[in-house]
């Protein structure tokens, strides 16, 4: 009589070991902001931490140093330049000192970060980007293309912009009749997908503003979803049962029909955030109020989904920050890195894979996205979709300066902070306005042309793109007239 043996399936990330760092590394006295909104209310990048705290009579949050630990002064500078709570932070995935900022008071400010960080509060941001009506809670920055930002707020709109030039390129007003809960751009930033209080996951052209797949009631539940394009063209979602479960599902945009695969987890109430690391094809929930964070692994085989662990504490989550790939340690076999956020601290969490030799590991560690964009935003407003430049981690990773600074449209000079110098400007660390930079030292004419030939090359472009549009418009209707359709 012969036994066999069953299968275990073969991973390297079967044993991700979850990993608190010490007290004396964590940041504490952090007063953490109490809004009623369901983003992660903290954003990560290699360079800096930033972290949406309450503040008095506005909107702030606080940026720091990602070495900096120990407890931080109330008298500590902060980004304050809203009239109302911050919403939700950003940073751009290739400059590591601009970050983006979203509020109540209907706007989205674009802010530039000195390298040493905050002296004195910040409250002249380089851009405002006003063209919602409501407040704004959403935002994303295409992951390949130079400034390029999406933002949604609660008047149901979305709106692409340019920051390089402050315009508004795209606007979809008619996609969702409610509420928008999650935007994700795809893997070359060709399409988003978004899901809605109306409980559609909907995948959307943005620069066609054409719907091109609806999957209704993706949950069932009534309380808000997550939805992520995983880098194959997949959909991750996640959401609640109309018994009020929370479930994780997986969609073939090929096929909306049913699920390729469906996880239900327990009854709890809290929002998942679902961080998606592209590079090793895994996925980690964060749930807004629990003291876990559940990881899974999606491959291509039966059943898709698969759960490794969770990492379990005493205290629950106000929310957390994902670092992107570039800042992790690769001397340590570390894999990802949160910053989870309690009431009054944040602690950092690491995920590590355990090997035994010193040496660099390739299987962990494949050629990552990095900081220099695969187009610039006129390219991609034409048309052009390129997936992000990759970089190699071998020996760790080191930002190289920044090519693109100048390129925000009047954009107001930064008092260097990283030069030493002590020359007559205002407070280290805040901006000095247009108006008053250009009434000091008229524009050189140069540099006035050059900013008129990139503004007219970037309209030209939408022009292009417009026109396009209209074409297909065109055609589609004539299909119709025809009664082809």
């Amino acid at each position: 009589m012969s036994f066999r043996r069953g299968v275990v399936r073969q991973s390297k990330f079967r044993h991700v070991f979850a990993q608190v760092w010490k007290s004396e590394h964590c940041i504490d006295d952090i007063r953490v902001s109490r809004v009623t909104w369901d983003s992660p209310l903290c954003a990560v990048n290699p360079k800096f931490i930033a972290v949406i705290v309450e503040a008095g009579g506005g909107g702030a949050f606080l940026v720091v140093p990602i070495g900096k630990s120990g407890r931080i002064d109330q008298s500590c500078p902060t980004v304050c330049g809203h009239a109302a709570p911050v919403l939700d932070i950003q940073w751009s995935p290739h400059d590591d000192n601009i970050i983006a900022s979203a509020s109540e008071d209907c706007t989205v400010k674009i802010w530039q970060i000195p390298d040493g960080g905050l002296t004195s509060p910040m409250t002249e941001a380089v851009l405002t980007l006003e063209g919602h009506s409501k407040r704004v809670g959403i935002l994303a920055w295409h992951p390949s293309a130079l400034n390029i930002l999406l933002t949604a707020g609660c008047d149901n709109l979305i709106c692409v912009w340019n920051v390089g030039t402050g315009e508004l390129v795209y606007q979809l007003s008619e996609a969702h009749p409610d509420l928008i809960y999650n935007v994700s751009w795809n893997k070359d930033g060709s399409a988003i997908c978004t899901v809605c209080k109306d409980k559609a996951l909907r995948v959307i052209d943005p620069r066609r503003g054409t719907v091109l797949k609806v999957k209704e009631k993706v949950h069932e539940g009534t309380r808000p979803m997550r939805a992520l394009f995983l880098s194959d063209g997949k959909i991750l979602t996640t959401g609640f049962s109309r018994m009020s479960e929370r479930q994780l599902a997986l969609w073939d945009t090929k096929d909306l029909s049913e699920p390729m695969a469906v996880q239900e987890m327990d009854t709890s109430n809290g929002v998942l955030l679902p961080f998606y690391d592209p590079d090793t094809n895994m996925v980690y929930l964060c749930g807004k109020g629990d003291c876990t964070i559940r990881y899974f692994e999606v491959t291509d085989e039966s059943p898709y989904v698969h759960f490794l662990s969770l990492y379990s504490s005493k205290e629950p989550q106000r929310g957390a920050g994902f670092l992107s790939k570039r800042g992790v340690d690769v001397n340590k076999c570390e894999i990802a890195r949160f910053y989870k956020l309690h009431e009054r601290k944040v602690e950092p969490i690491s995920m590590t894979v355990p090997r035994k030799s010193d040496l660099f590991q390739v299987d962990l560690y494949p050629d990552t996205a990095g900081s220099e964009p695969a187009l610039q935003a006129d390219e991609w407003i034409a048309g052009h979709d390129a997936p992000p430049l990759l970089v190699s981690l071998s020996g760790g990773y080191t930002a190289p300066p920044s090519k693109h600074r100048d390129t925000l449209r009047s954009k107001p000079q930064l008092t260097s902070q990283d030069s030493g110098s002590g020359a007559a400007s205002p407070s280290a660390g805040t901006t000095v306005s247009t108006k008053e930079t250009e009434e000091e030292q008229p524009q050189p004419r140069d540099e006035l042309l050059n900013e008129l030939l990139a503004e007219m090359k970037a309209l030209r472009a939408v022009v292009l793109a417009q026109s396009q549009r209209i074409e297909l418009l065109e055609r589609q209707l004539a299909r119709i007239e025809d009664g082809d359709v």
